[in-house]
Protein backbone atom coordinates (compact mmCIF):
# COMPACT_ATOMS: atom_id res chain seq x y z
CA UNK A 1 0.00 0.00 0.00
CA UNK A 2 0.98 3.67 -1.59
CA UNK A 3 0.95 6.37 1.54
CA UNK A 4 1.49 9.88 -0.01
CA UNK A 5 2.00 12.58 2.03
CA UNK A 6 0.20 16.04 2.08
CA UNK A 7 0.95 19.54 3.33
CA UNK A 8 -0.99 20.82 6.41
CA UNK A 9 -0.91 24.33 8.22
CA UNK A 10 -1.23 23.93 11.85
CA UNK A 11 -2.89 26.34 13.65
CA UNK A 12 -3.21 27.71 17.14
CA UNK A 13 -6.30 29.39 17.32
CA UNK A 14 -6.65 31.72 14.30
CA UNK A 15 -2.73 31.37 13.95
CA UNK A 16 -0.76 29.66 11.41
CA UNK A 17 2.10 28.05 13.92
CA UNK A 18 3.95 25.88 11.58
CA UNK A 19 3.39 24.30 8.35
CA UNK A 20 4.07 19.50 8.11
CA UNK A 21 4.44 16.96 5.64
CA UNK A 22 2.53 14.02 7.18
CA UNK A 23 -0.30 11.36 5.86
CA UNK A 24 -2.92 12.37 8.22
CA UNK A 25 -4.05 15.35 9.52
CA UNK A 26 -3.96 13.85 13.20
CA UNK A 27 -0.36 12.50 12.58
CA UNK A 28 0.83 16.17 11.24
CA UNK A 29 -0.61 18.04 14.28
CA UNK A 30 0.79 15.36 16.97
CA UNK A 31 4.10 15.63 15.10
CA UNK A 32 4.21 19.28 15.21
CA UNK A 33 3.59 19.71 19.09
CA UNK A 34 5.56 16.55 20.17
CA UNK A 35 8.24 18.78 17.70
CA UNK A 36 8.02 21.36 20.38
CA UNK A 37 9.26 18.77 23.15
CA UNK A 38 6.09 17.49 24.85
CA UNK A 39 5.94 13.23 25.67
CA UNK A 40 2.80 11.76 24.09
CA UNK A 41 1.40 10.83 26.75
CA UNK A 42 0.58 14.87 27.70
CA UNK A 43 -1.18 15.22 24.04
CA UNK A 44 -4.78 14.79 24.23
CA UNK A 45 -7.03 13.69 20.75
CA UNK A 46 -9.63 15.74 20.52
CA UNK A 47 -10.53 14.28 16.95
CA UNK A 48 -9.31 13.28 13.31
CA UNK A 49 -7.25 16.87 12.93
CA UNK A 50 -7.58 18.62 16.24
CA UNK A 51 -5.33 17.76 19.75
CA UNK A 52 -5.10 19.70 23.43
CA UNK A 53 -2.05 20.26 25.11
CA UNK A 54 -2.30 22.14 28.41
CA UNK A 55 -5.37 23.63 27.68
CA UNK A 56 -4.16 25.12 23.91
CA UNK A 57 -5.93 23.42 21.47
CA UNK A 58 -3.68 22.89 17.79
CA UNK A 59 -5.78 21.69 14.57
CA UNK A 60 -4.46 20.98 11.11
CA UNK A 61 -5.81 21.95 7.60
CA UNK A 62 -4.88 20.53 4.44
CA UNK A 63 -2.89 23.02 2.07
CA UNK A 64 -4.65 23.15 -1.12
CA UNK A 65 -2.41 22.28 -4.22
CA UNK A 66 -2.67 23.78 -7.78
CA UNK A 67 -4.21 20.19 -8.81
CA UNK A 68 -6.97 20.19 -5.49
CA UNK A 69 -10.58 20.78 -6.91
CA UNK A 70 -10.73 23.28 -3.33
CA UNK A 71 -8.51 25.84 -5.77
CA UNK A 72 -10.27 27.12 -8.63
Amino acid sequence: MKYTSNKYEIYSGRRVVSTQLSVTPLQAVVDYVRSCGVNDDEITRLGDDCVSWRGARFRAVLVPTANSPLVS
